[in-house]
C-alpha cells in the first residue's frame, strides 16, 4: 500500500474517532433537557402495584416506570438485523425506596446515564426504588424488550383497542384486560419471562370505517359483475342474430353458409 493510501486511511480513522463513531471518545452523556424533561401530565405512575407499567400516550410516546431490583438497568431496541439501537430516554426521573424522587441530572451526578451506540446504561444510587422515563413509540404499536421480569402493565389510550383480530394483536398472551371509566383499556400479565412485550391496537372508529369500505366495495363488485354478465349475455343474442353462433362440427358441408342461400 502506497504511503498516500496509508496516511488518507489513518486521517478517516482519526475522523471517526474524533466524531464518537467508534465509540471510544466523544461525549456518552444524554443532554440535561432531554434528562430532566417534564413528563407528560407532570407525573409518572409511581404507586402502581406492578413490577413495570407502562402509558401509551397519544403523541406516539410512552412512559414506563420500573421497579428495580438492580443498580442497573440497560434500555435499547433492537433493530431488526440482530442488533440494537439506544432508547431515546427523555424525563428521567428515579424515586428512592423512602418516596424522594429526583430528576436526571440528579440520577446522572448520583449514578450514571450513559449513552452508547448500542444502549443507553442507568446506574441508580441505591438498590431498589423505580426508574421511570418516557421514549417513542411507533403509532398504534407498543413493542419493547423485556428489561425486568415480573408482573406488567400497558395501558392504551381512550378509545384504542387490541381485541379485533388482524387490527389487533397482544404478545405474550395478557393474564386479564379491562377497560376504565376513561375508556383506556388496561393489559395486565402475572409474570412475562419473554423476550418483549409487544400490543398493536386500532382506534375503535377504524373498525367502522373498515366495514364501510368493505361494504362498498362489495356493492361495487355485485353491480360490476351484474353489469359484465348483461354485456356477455347481449353479445351473446347479438351473434346470434347475426347467425355468428355456428357449431363448425353440425355443419355438412352440403348447405351454404347463413344468409348465402
Amino acid at each position: 500500500m502506497s504511503r498516500r493510501r496509508v496516511l488518507a486511511l489513518l486521517a478517516l480513522v482519526g475522523m471517526l474517532l474524533l466524531s464518537g463513531c467508534l465509540g471510544f471518545f466523544g461525549d456518552d452523556s444524554v443532554p440535561a433537557d432531554r434528562l430532566d424533561e417534564q413528563p407528560a401530565g407532570d407525573s409518572y405512575a409511581w404507586n402502581e402495584s406492578v413490577d413495570v407499567h407502562v402509558t401509551v400516550t397519544k403523541d406516539s410516546s410512552f412512559q414506563a416506570v420500573y421497579r428495580m431490583n438492580d443498580t442497573e438497568i440497560e434500555l435499547y431496541r433492537n433493530d431488526g438485523l440482530g442488533g440494537q439501537n439506544p432508547l431515546d430516554v427523555r424525563a428521567v426521573r428515579y424515586r428512592y425506596p423512602n418516596g424522594t424522587v429526583i430528576n436526571g441530572t440528579t440520577l446522572a451526578e448520583r449514578g450514571s446515564v450513559q449513552e452508547t451506540r448500542d444502549e443507553v446504561t442507568i446506574r441508580t444510587p441505591v438498590d431498589g426504588g423505580k426508574l421511570a422515563v418516557t421514549a417513542s413509540s411507533t403509532p398504534k404499536r407498543f413493542s419493547l424488550p423485556t428489561y425486568v421480569d415480573g408482573s406488567y402493565e400497558v395501558v392504551l389510550p381512550p378509545g384504542r383497542r387490541a381485541s379485533a383480530p388482524i387490527f389487533g394483536r397482544i404478545s405474550p398472551g395478557p393474564t386479564t384486560t379491562s377497560i376504565d371509566d376513561n375508556d383506556r383499556v388496561h393489559i395486565s400479565w402475572e409474570n412475562v419471562t419473554s423476550d418483549a412485550v409487544l400490543v398493536q391496537f386500532y382506534l375503535q372508529r377504524d373498525l367502522g370505517l373498515f366495514g364501510g369500505l368493505v361494504a362498498v366495495f362489495g356493492v361495487v363488485a355485485i353491480v360490476g359483475l351484474a353489469y359484465f354478465r348483461r354485456q356477455i349475455r347481449e353479445l351473446r343474442e347479438t351473434r346470434e342474430e347475426m347467425g355468428l353462433d355456428v357449431d363448425v362440427d353440425d355443419d355438412s358441408g352440403r348447405d351454404p353458409p347463413p344468409g348465402m342461400g
